[in-house]
């Protein structure tokens, strides 16, 4: 579990890059939906080189192949975990300060342990207060960082920003982005894991096909509404999610309909960080091009241009397939939170490279108390995961 969590720290490192970029590139003028997309353009043109290097031309038609068996699934989970979580980071960043887009977003430590139960997932309730632990931190660093902007306000220094736009155009995208990146994260770790767990026995698949009503047309095995954990994390005396289906199941949920719907992708590729995050990329290009010909933004310039090769680099490169590789490494549903929860150092980071890079003020003892709450936070992820 440590190694887990010292990969999500170094994945933080670098994803905390987007927050300094962004602040950066908002101040000079550029328009958001560029500092979004280009990222992701960017990005597939660098993976597919990493992979042709890596693997070669075959292993890129396969994962062609694979986009194309499942493309409803690589554009859904493409547009919410790389789409609406990097539109709603940088939209937020051309509206308000850097520092509030971070801080919001670190919300993500709270949402990912929400998706993880959503997805019918078990884990030990401490787990919890250690993840609201880290959320605390944030919001002391958050609530530091706005007491020091209204005090600048207040001498006329900088302008002050009101409350009502803060969160309408600052803290509710970051916050839709809070809800999209564990969500995607999700997707894709449930299709990795699909492939891995046993199928269903014939009696059982019949019913289960039957009840939901879904024809699999591919003629894969359908899964649990939860990933087939070890036994010892359930809460009832069972030893997976199947042996409390009923001889006569009732109509299934909405949720439980949904997840069924996620396929069982029987291949290796899967396996590969890279390879997932190209088809998350692939996936994503079709919400670019339509998000593109709604707002029509005039073109980038070449600093720009610049400044989100770099981001695609250190955070949509870097960043995404360390975080990728550590959650996929994960074996139970404690060991995901405590990788998700990780996330929470980007505001470390951001900080500090704020403080070197931009030359802004070194936070308050309030902050200072809730990077130090953030740091707990992550020692009890690790020692108790």
């Amino acid at each position: 579990m440590i190694k887990l969590i010292l990969l999500g720290l170094l994945a933080g490192a670098f994803f905390s890059s987007t927050f300094i970029l962004n602040e950066m590139m908002s101040a000079a003028g550029g328009h958001w939906f560029w500092s979004a997309s280009l990222r992701y353009v960017f990005m597939w043109l660098i993976i597919t080189g990493i992979i042709l290097f890596q693997q070669g031309m075959g292993c890129l038609k396969a994962l062609t192949a694979v986009f194309f068996q499942h493309w409803v699934f690589w554009c859904l989970t493409g547009s919410i975990g790389f789409g609406l979580f990097y539109a709603g980071i940088c939209y937020a960043a051309d509206h308000v300060a850097g520092w509030v887009v971070a801080a919001t977003f670190m919300f993500t430590v709270v949402t990912s342990l929400l998706v993880l139960m959503v997805f019918g997932q078990r884990f030990d309730k401490k787990f919890i207060l250690y993840a609201l632990l880290v959320f605390v931190g944030v919001v002391m660093v958050n609530v530091s960082e706005g007491l020091h902007a209204a005090a600048l306000a207040d001498t006329d220094i900088a302008p002050a920003v009101p409350m009502a736009q803060m969160l309408l155009y600052g803290a509710l995208p970051a916050l839709i982005a809070a809800f999209s990146y564990p969500i995607g994260n999700q997707l894709v770790w449930q299709v990795t894991h699909n492939s891995r767990t046993p199928a269903l026995p014939a009696d059982l698949a019949d019913q289960s096909h039957a009840v939901s009503g879904i024809a699999d047309t591919h003629d894969e095995p359908l899964t649990s509404e939860a990933y087939d954990l070890p036994p010892t994390l359930y809460d009832t005396g069972t030893s997976t999610a199947l042996n409390a289906l009923p001889a006569a199941a009732p109509a299934p949920s909405l949720l439980q309909t949904l997840i069924h719907r996620i396929p069982s992708i029987e291949t290796t590729l899967l396996h590969n960080a890279f390879n997932k995050v190209w088809l998350m990329t692939v996936g994503s290009l079709p919400f670019w091009l339509l998000l593109g010909m709604i707002v029509r933004p005039e073109l980038p310039d070449s600093t720009q241009v610049f400044n989100t090769l770099l981001v695609a680099l250190l955070a949509g490169v870097a960043a995404t397939t360390i975080f990728l590789y550590a959650r996929g490494q994960a074996v139970t549903s404690s060991e995901v939170a405590g990788v998700d929860a990780t996330q929470a150092s980007e505001v470390i980071f951001a900080l500090i490279g704020g403080i070197l890079l931009l030359g802004n003020s070194v936070p308050s003892a309030m902050g200072l108390l809730g990077i130090g709450l953030i740091i707990i936070g992550l020692i009890f992820f690790a020692k108790d995961g």
